[in-house]
């Protein structure tokens, strides 16, 4: 007979196995909602928009002294005054990381949402590959993918995710070699320090990054009454609340408090911060990175969105 350690051990190993085996047979499904969603969101991602050398089109400015004549667009420039040229919007690729935590406490799916939170980080995970891979972008995902420049970026992410699996622990970033930008996606309900102090070495290593938090709306709003038993999904330690009710209200001081202290936190590295509840469609997820990306409002500063309890 083995060990009792041994045992628990072998149980655990099962479990992690079980759910490796679990998140792959998600992923068919997944891919093709992020390209369902990708194709709503795609005429409107604009890349970096900076001008530059490229071939679309990115907006009319007035003409500047000692500007190549060559450049003047004459057709917009005879409608008033002033004289215009036409810039075109810069394609030179970058590298983006994608990371999403694919831990036991990203399963948890209440009645009030319409997906699993692991569910709903694979599709924006897979939807970003997807519109990033057709804006000329190069993507990877740390310990899984090297970046590629190819427009079936998001099938070749799903595939090496199937092959490969994905780690449940922050991002390793051994392959990352160079300053890079990574979007990490999770539920972030550890200790906002731990989370702060694991996400502050890639900031060392010089990554800009933007954190998108995945929350269930029962995780908001804490729905609960009567007696009630709440366990842990990583570790398996149960609580039981003879009455729930009376816990709400410090139950949303805290929640609040860690959302804002890691906020807070990201802030102070320069990363930006968003917040994502899976009863809302993924594609307010998408928009919120697209800001982030572009450079508009929120971008490089802390943003946090959503509905908070």
């Amino acid at each position: 007979m083995a060990p009792l350690g041994q045992t628990v051990e072998k149980t655990r190993a099962g479990n992690r196995l079980l759910a490796a085996r679990e998140s792959a047979s998600l992923l068919p499904d997944c891919l093709v909602d992020a390209k369902r969603i990708a194709n709503t969101v795609i005429s409107g991602w604009h890349g970096r928009r900076k001008r530059g050398i490229g071939e679309n089109f990115w907006q009319f400015r007035p003409y500047g002294e000692g500007e190549s004549l060559a450049r003047i667009d004459w057709r917009r420039s005879a409608r008033d005054d002033h004289t215009y040229v036409r810039d075109r919007e810069w394609e030179a690729a970058h590298t983006l990381w994608l990371w999403a935590d694919l831990s036991e406490s990203m399963r948890f799916k209440s009645t009030l949402a319409l997906d699993s939170k692991e569910a709903r980080a694979l599709v924006i995970l897979l939807a970003l590959a997807e519109v990033l891979s057709r804006s000329g972008e190069r993507v990877g995902y740390p310990g899984v993918m090297e970046p590629v420049a190819a427009r079936n970026g998001a099938e070749r992410l799903a595939r090496a995710l199937y092959h490969n699996g994905a780690t449940t622990v922050l991002p390793d970033t051994q392959m990352i070699r160079s300053p890079s930008e990574i979007i990490v996606i999770g539920d972030f309900l550890d200790s906002p320090s731990d989370v702060l102090e694991s996400l502050s070495q890639l900031a060392r290593r010089g990554l800009r990054g933007h954190v998108l938090e995945i929350a269930d709306p029962a995780e908001e709003s804490f729905p609960y009454a009567g007696r009630t038993e709440f366990t842990d999904p990583e570790t398996g330690q149960t609580l039981t609340a003879g009455r729930a009710e009376t816990l709400v209200d410090d139950y949303r001081r805290a929640y609040i408090a860690r959302r804002t202290t890691l906020g807070q936190g990201l802030r102070r590295l320069g990363w930006t911060f968003t917040t994502h509840r899976t009863d809302h469609p993924a594609s307010q997820a998408l928009a919120s990175i697209h800001t982030y990306l572009s450079g508009g409002a929120g971008g490089m500063t802390t943003a946090i969105q959503g509905r908070t309890p």
